[in-house]
């Protein structure tokens, strides 16, 4: 069995990142901004971790880190930033129980990433796995309905932020693995941090206020503290295929949320396509995991 800790790590992070959005949405309701708040978590993110750091370093227990691997962690750590500006413009289009589901698409791109990487042609098992969770997407985002009227701009900055989760996922699972993960989370969350500030730039400066602050401090613990430490600290430990299934858990937890506290609702054929989404996962990946047991 995989180190029980790796698994309470991922599954933590991933439900962090599953009460993420409701937050956002919920402050958005009460005027404050997206720029504002994608800056503050990035920015409060990267503090915090810097300030864990420097206080290893000064306490002797910090690790030298190469120059080179800086540089890829932040290039790398672009696609965090990118991952949170698609998904948090997605769902001021469309409900958070349906930009979750957009999100989590990752489950089958990242064996398309895969592919690419490893040079393999996927087996038919993993084929069947990625039509099970296609049509566990059509079910989940109700589209079949005719009177469900969805935003396709919400459809494509939320399905870019499933590709872009997906490189987020891989970062956190492969990239400068031999680095501890304070180290590795600092530098990812830097680079998201630089993607915000080119992608939002002058709206930072005129949104943000200090009614965002305490918005800003939340969703960084929820967005760019806990889950890149808990990531980078349990994946490479995990494998990024049992991660997939533990980190499916969002999915549920971010709807669960949506309903509690933003009132959304969620038709029963919806949660069947969840379900079957679910299902996805553990069929994509339970073989996968079961080589590397």
């Amino acid at each position: 069995m995989k180190d029980f800790k790796s698994i309470v790590y991922v599954a933590v992070g991933a439900c962090s990142y599953g009460v993420l959005a409701t937050i956002v949405k919920y402050a958005n309701d009460l005027g404050i901004k997206t720029s504002a708040l994608t800056f503050l978590q990035f920015f409060v993110g990267f503090l915090v971790l810097f300030l864990l750091n420097r206080f290893k370093k000064n306490s002797g227990k910090s690790e030298k880190i190469k120059t080179s691997s800086k540089i890829k962690l932040i290039i790398w750590g672009t696609a965090l930033g990118l991952t949170t500006t698609l998904y948090y413009l997605s769902i001021q289009y469309i409900p958070v129980s349906l930009g979750i589901i957009l999100l989590m698409q990752s489950i089958w791109i990242s064996l398309i990433i895969e592919i690419f990487i490893t040079k393999k042609k996927p087996s038919f098992y993993k084929i069947i796995s990625v039509v099970i969770a296609l049509t566990g997407t059509l079910l989940a985002t109700n589209i079949f309905n005719q009177n469900v009227i969805i935003d396709f701009r919400g459809l494509l900055l939320g399905f870019g932020a499933g590709i872009s989760y997906s490189i987020a996922i891989f970062a956190s699972s492969s990239i400068e693995s031999q680095v501890s993960s304070s180290i590795r989370s600092q530098y990812l969350v830097l680079g998201g941090l630089i993607l915000v500030v080119l992608f939002w730039n002058i709206d930072i400066i005129k949104n943000i206020n200090l009614s965002s602050l305490p918005w800003g401090i939340l969703i960084a613990i929820f967005g760019t503290i806990l889950p890149p430490l808990l990531f980078t600290k349990g994946i490479p430990k995990t494998g990024i295929a049992l991660a997939n299934i533990i980190a499916s858990l969002e999915i549920p937890v971010s709807i669960l949320s949506a309903i509690i506290i933003l009132n959304e609702s969620v038709a029963i054929i919806q949660w069947i396509g969840v379900l079957i989404i679910l299902i996805a996962v553990v069929t994509i990946n339970k073989k996968i995991n079961s080589r590397v047991s």
